[in-house]
């Protein structure tokens, strides 16, 4: 189902304090430019823009680094209550998470490339085009050339992950992963931390759709979130006409 559009509220909305499951890492620019022949294999989504939800580009510490094309997405969950509403609560929410990944984790700009609502929205999360590879502070040691998705709410054991969610989520990732990666196959990378599981320098052979918690010590993206991985690679490789 393709998210309806969406109106804002002339309210914001006060948000408390969050956890998320992001990581940094050592940030080293690329040139910016698409690599040749990496088409998308899939249609891009509707996405909402940042100015939407009002980001503070100003606040943002440094430029975009653009890393080439996508052989890796990471799944995320962000922690907060699965309540809100999403047309009056959401713009706010984004940030308020932008806000805390800046000033209290010292992040460059939200974590996540992507976010993506209860009801299936889809929103642009860190800045810098989004058809580029933009590296975010989603996975350490895993930031380059993959994409990081981040399901707006909690979603341990025992919570229901909304299907309209999931299938927001398996558009971004056929869409955002380069042409001729199967996502239910794997993936080689190496380790550019010694603080993910892997110690720096390690080749890991990794699910293309993974959750954080198979490259970093975190239950994230929950138990709930993480059981749904096969249909999200399932899904992913149906809308890149996999046969």
């Amino acid at each position: 189902m393709w998210p309806r559009r969406l109106k804002l509220a002339t309210a914001v909305w006060s948000v408390a304090f969050l956890v998320t499951c992001a990581a940094p890492e050592h940030r080293a620019p690329l040139p910016r430019h698409r690599e040749a022949g990496a088409f998308p294999a899939a249609p891009r989504p509707a996405i909402v823009g940042r100015q939407v939800w009002h980001a503070d580009e100003k606040a943002v510490r440094e430029k975009p680094v653009y890393t080439g094309s996508v052989q890796a997405v990471f799944l995320h969950h962000t922690l907060h209550s699965n309540n809100y509403d999403c047309v009056a609560d959401v713009p706010a929410m984004l940030l308020s998470m932008e806000k805390h990944h800046i000033n209290d984790m010292g992040w460059d700009d939200l974590g996540y490339n992507f976010v993506v609502d209860r009801c299936g929205t889809i929103y642009e999360g860190r800045a810098g085009g989004v058809d580029l590879a933009v590296k975010g502070s989603h996975t350490k040691g895993f930031n380059a050339r993959s994409v990081g998705i981040a399901a707006l709410g909690h979603f341990e054991e025992g919570q229901e992950v909304p299907r309209a969610m999931l299938r927001a989520i398996a558009t971004v990732a056929a869409w955002k992963l380069r042409a001729g990666v199967d996502p239910k196959g794997r993936t080689r990378m190496v380790s550019s931390s010694g603080e993910s599981r892997y110690p720096k320098g390690t080749p890991v052979e990794l699910n293309v759709i993974s959750g954080h918690r198979d490259e970093y010590e975190t239950t994230c993206p929950g138990a709930a979130l993480y059981e749904a991985l096969p249909w999200l690679r399932e899904e992913a490789a149906r809308l890149r006409g996999a046969r």
